[in-house]
């Protein structure tokens, strides 16, 4: 057990410290504002404030875990015995930074709610993020801090024990649209039809006409080739499908498609099943509820696991949105066209809600890869080359790795194979 002496325990700093040591270290961690219970404790303990009590282990507080609200910050991130790290303290600090403020800036998505300009679709864009504009998007750095600060402890307190968490992989497939022709009702088949006959897109117009006919089978309609392969490795696989009307972002097929719904009862006898959301329904807690709901009544388990439409996370109402219909945890915190962690960490955290000062039971799942942000890659050597790098950083953290794959994606013909690709990449990740 760790005691943290600070000159004031706020819901910032337990939130970040509980985090670092109990999520990501596996110590378990208490606080104290008093200084006699402090030097009392015979066990490992450092302080967090301003001024070190005696000769103990110290970190040097930045000011962002005891204000409130949000402010614009003078951050400039420096160089760590090759780490990229910011709030630099003092040379009385045992740890150069403030790393528990940095690890909240992150964690927390703060600079998020500071203005900036949305993409084309109302998502925080990457090239907006601190940890872009730094190039440390692709290290959970997070992660790497608390196991710095888990070195320069054990140097102190040589018995300190922590309880070693394991690597793990978890392939996620997003289904937005189950098929690519089959089941979308004679007026959108129809549509489709004269829209490829009239751009002249005759390949993808005989291809049309062959599944229609029961001739091939639909390009999309990969899932149970999916779950074959995702048998064959001691992985937790899941299924996001969307369940929602028709709408401009939103076309699948409709969830009154008894063959559509067969199969969502199919996948779920194999694999877990939850929430791909509608576009409409992250802003209309109405319309999530009722989609929630009716998932939920056709695989007759409860619907707790959210994936927002285009990762469109936007903090704090996104997630108070999904607390409020009572989801429990959330795959969504990533960048659909970047590589990397949108919140510094590998490790799924709380979504603490900035406005309200208080850590809320959401829990967080950051992903790492999603399957769009390969397609810029030419080669599968240039690929494997880029997973192997984040494959490498996540497993010397014991991290978890979340990768987002598309039905779409994996059955588009393409240069590359991707569904082959895909069995390779977990033949290759899942230990």
């Amino acid at each position: 057990m760790l005691l943290i002496y600070t000159h004031k325990i706020t819901n910032r700093l337990t939130y970040t410290a509980r985090h670092l040591f109990e999520r990501i270290l596996g110590i378990e961690v208490i606080f104290t504002s008093t200084v006699e219970d402090f030097i009392k404790h015979t066990g490992p303990k450092l302080t967090y404030s301003k001024q070190p009590l005696q000769n103990e282990f110290f970190i040097r507080s930045n000011d962002l875990l005891f204000e409130q609200g949000i402010n614009d910050l003078d951050i400039k991130v420096s160089d760590w015995e090759g780490v990229p790290c910011f709030f630099r303290a003092d040379d009385k600090s045992t740890v150069p930074y403030d790393i528990f403020a940095a690890s909240f800036f992150l964690l927390s998505r703060y600079e998020e709610y500071l203005p900036h300009v949305k993409d084309s679709v109302g998502r925080f864009p990457a090239k907006e993020s601190i940890a872009y504009q730094n190039n440390f998007l692709e290290l959970p750095v997070v992660d790497i801090w608390a196991y710095r600060l888990l070195n320069l402890l054990s140097e102190r307190f040589p018995n300190i024990n922590n309880v070693q968490r394991n690597y793990s992989c978890t392939p996620i497939i997003n289904v937005t649209t189950s098929h690519s022709y089959k089941f979308r009702g004679l007026v959108r088949g129809l549509g489709g039809f004269f829209m490829d006959l009239g751009n002249f897109r005759l390949r993808r117009l005989a291809q049309r006409t062959m599944v229609l006919l029961g001739f091939r089978k639909d390009p999309y309609d990969n899932f149970f080739e999916l779950v074959d392969i995702h048998k064959k490795f001691p992985v937790k696989s899941m299924f996001f499908f969307q369940f929602a009307k028709y709408s401009t972002h939103d076309k699948n097929i409709s969830p009154n498609n008894n063959k559509f719904r067969y199969l969502i009862k199919s996948i779920a006898d194999y694999s877990i099943v939850s929430l791909s959301t509608s576009l409409l329904s992250s802003t209309n807690k109405i319309v999530l509820k009722e989609e929630k709901e009716q998932l939920s009544n056709l695989i007759n388990r409860p619907i707790k696991y959210s994936r927002l439409r285009y990762n469109r996370v936007n903090v704090p109402m996104t997630y108070r949105t999904l607390i409020e219909t009572e989801f429990t945890d959330d795959f969504s915190m990533g960048y659909t066209h970047e590589i990397g962690f949108r919140a510094g960490t590998c490790t799924p955290f709380y979504f603490y809600d900035i406005n309200m000062e208080v850590r809320q039971p959401l829990k967080v799942h950051p992903f790492a890869v999603h399957d769009y942000a390969l397609t810029s890659f030419k080669t599968r050597e240039e690929i494997f080359e880029k997973m192997d790098a984040i494959y490498k950083q996540i497993k010397g953290v014991n991290g978890e790795f979340i990768m987002v794959f598309s039905n779409e994606l994996l059955g588009g013909e393409h240069k590359i194979n991707w569904m082959e690709l895909y069995h390779s990449l977990l033949r290759r990740y899942y230990v």
